[in-house]
């Protein structure tokens, strides 16, 4: 079914019709064409037809319409410490934030980046219905912004939850309904481009069925497309971790731990391996673990960097097939009795490097690297961001001030959560320098630094 809208009329009326028309598209319950013509809008005898569209630059009304475009929105910025071109990829007064750190935040190709907004409702966000319960909540879509252009996309509708973007084609998999759902990328940007989009069921192909009985938590996707992991709770104090694999629709149990898990995220260049965390909400007694599944379906499960009863490890990230990066956190006097900073694990031999610590109150926060081991990126609380050339530890300084005010990782300022391009040139993080939280972006090496 094609839906044809050559123009949008400015109107609630026509946007609450196409929402329902969307809706009636999606679950399958009429089976009409539909279309709307052009519509004059002529004011004291001016014709302004030619500019439809121009008001959804922020989309004041708050339509939640699949595949629907807003124009970019983006905005260049001269840092003003060090001059780095910032380009503010959002600037509306919604909040936007980008995948986190230790999922793949662009497509495969590279052309687009996927990221979560509550643009779709004037009000903030969709307000559903959780599963099993009678208390509402807001539902952010995701959308897709063109590296090119900087023109948005709407890529989800409904009652998304998370979304995974493949490593090898433009496809991303979410879960609906106890169904592994993968979400064709690539058609669905063509169509929208075209203005005509079809309806979801069109782009969407179930690869595969969990047991009811699961309650699927955390998630994260295998290099190859053709798997996932996932978490449920097993108890109060214990979770399970599970996989299912697309080729053969088959859900497997692979290990039971006494404690919360958290921040999944797979190998992205080594199959069958997987990083969690022993979540906490601050502290834990040992954060950083990695579970493999080799080719014989042996399971191994054991902590990724050993640490010491008196560190406070976060935010583990993938660096290479061999190793992690991570911050041992220096915000607190009583943590300042061992060095601090981030640090470099190769998770075969357990070998650890310090790369150093910012000279900021509280001092590093997240961190990110490049797959040839050479250089990474870490903010502070103030939202500063540094490269770091993993080899010597020196720092540079790239861009700052993007949580204004506040040296407080309990603020409600934008936490950073910084990734590297695959291609290794742009630095992608949240900032609140502008509105609560925009998605930024620097080049990893500016000219002069």
């Amino acid at each position: 079914m094609l839906l044809h809208a050559t123009t949008r009329p400015k109107t609630r009326r026509f946007q609450s019709a196409v929402r329902k028309s969307f809706c009636c598209l999606a679950t399958g319950l009429c089976a009409v064409w539909l279309s709307f013509p052009v519509a004059a809008q002529v004011v004291e005898g001016v014709d302004y037809s030619d500019r439809a569209g121009v008001d959804n630059t922020f989309d004041m009304a708050g339509t939640d319409i699949f595949g629907q475009r807003f124009p970019s929105e983006s905005l260049t910025i001269a840092d003003p410490v060090t001059g780095v071109k910032i380009t503010a990829l959002t600037t509306s007064r919604h909040s936007s934030s980008k995948i986190y750190q230790d999922h793949p935040n662009w497509t495969a190709n590279g052309r687009h980046i996927v990221f979560s907004s509550n643009r779709n409702t004037a009000a903030g966000g969709n307000v559903t219905f959780a599963r099993d319960r009678d208390q509402p909540r807001h539902v952010r879509q995701f959308y897709a912004i063109s590296m090119d252009d900087h023109e948005i996309v709407q890529v989800t509708t409904g009652n998304t939850g998370y979304l995974l973007l493949g490593h090898k084609k433009n496809v991303a998999f979410h879960l609906r309904d106890h169904q592994v759902v993968e979400l064709n990328l690539d058609r669905l940007l063509a169509d929208s481009k075209k203005r005509q989009v079809k309806a979801p069921a069109q782009y969407e192909r179930v690869v595969a069925s969990l047991p009811d009985s699961l309650d699927p938590g955390g998630m994260c996707l295998d290099i190859t497309d053709k798997r996932i992991f996932f978490s449920t709770r097993a108890g109060d104090d214990r979770s399970a971790i599970y996989s299912v694999d697309f080729d053969h629709n088959r859900t497997e149990k692979l290990v039971e731990v006494p404690f919360r898990t958290g921040h999944f995220q797979a190998n992205p260049y080594v199959s069958g391996e997987m990083m969690y965390c022993w979540e906490t909400g601050g502290d834990a007694p040992q954060r950083t673990w990695v579970l493999t599944v080799d080719k014989n379906g042996k399971v191994t499960n054991r902590p990724a960097y050993k640490e010491k009863a008196n560190e406070w490890v976060t935010h583990e990230v993938f660096a290479g097939p061999d190793h992690i990066l991570f911050n041992v956190m220096g915000h607190l006097d009583r943590l300042r009795k061992n060095p601090t900073g981030v640090m470099l694990t190769n998770i075969r031999t357990g070998e650890t490097k310090r790369l150093g610590q910012a000279e900021e109150l509280g001092g590093y926060w997240h961190a990110a690297g490049t797959k040839d081991l050479k250089w990474g990126v870490a903010d502070t609380f103030n939202g500063n961001i540094y490269r770091l050339n993993l080899e010597t530890g020196d720092a540079t300084l790239l861009t700052t001030g993007h949580r204004p005010g506040t040296q407080s990782p309990f603020s409600s300022q934008a936490h950073a959560h910084q990734s590297i391009s695959p291609d290794g040139k742009w630095v992608l993080f949240n900032s609140s320098m502008l509105t609560d939280s925009d998605i930024m972006m620097v080049p990893l090496h500016p000219q002069g630094l």
